[in-house]
């Protein structure tokens, strides 16, 4: 198992994810995708665990078996949707991908596509945005963030589970429909 660490915002963390879009918007310009940061790392100020989450937004679910090939050839493995209907997971094969002009790209992230329209895209985008927009709510939860790292430090499923509320409670403010916070709070919870 591996530790779970929390560490204050880091500046890079936005040039990371800007190299990593400028590789995939290059390899990926014929499907027309976008390229979303989202997750703790995306919110200036919020600490987080030095992981970015990526977002590759394509507009027809019809492009995924495209994209799935091209992110393949980059180094990365399609895990499927882990449970979050909406939302596929790609893995890295190595520290080093994705593989680029012979470069090493370490940085450490976790890449998903998303349909445009699709309720997982939605919540990141809602919470993220919320988040950026409201430091007193950001600071909040990279707080929570923090004390639940130190309660569950090898237990990543129960640090999910015990920050889906914080997460729901946001999403709420924001007009996400109470079915749909149940479902993502039954998404959340330990299996």
């Amino acid at each position: 198992m591996r530790k779970i660490v929390i560490v204050d915002y880091n500046i890079d963390w936005a040039d990371e994810f800007n190299v990593l879009k400028a590789v995939y918007l290059k390899h990926m310009k014929h499907l027309n995708i976008d390229v979303q940061h989202v997750g703790s790392t995306s919110v200036p100020g919020l600490a987080a665990k030095p992981i970015l989450d990526i977002d590759i937004i394509i507009d027809n679910i019809e492009k995924l078996n495209s994209v799935i090939v091209v992110l393949e050839e980059l180094g990365y493995t399609h895990q499927g949707d882990l449970g979050i209907k909406g939302r596929e997971a790609f893995n890295r094969k190595s520290d080093t991908v994705p593989y680029h002009n012979n470069q090493s790209y370490r940085f450490a992230h976790n890449l998903y596509v998303c349909a445009a329209g699709s309720a997982a895209l939605k919540y990141h985008l809602l919470f993220r945005d919320y988040l950026r927009q409201n430091s007193e709510a950001a600071c909040e939860y990279g707080n929570l963030k923090k004390e639940l790292a130190a309660k569950y430090e090898y237990d990543i499923d129960s640090y999910i589970e015990n920050k889906t509320g914080f997460i729901t409670k946001i999403l709420s403010i924001t007009g996400v429909s109470e079915s749909e916070i149940i479902e993502i709070t039954m998404q959340n919870r330990i299996k």
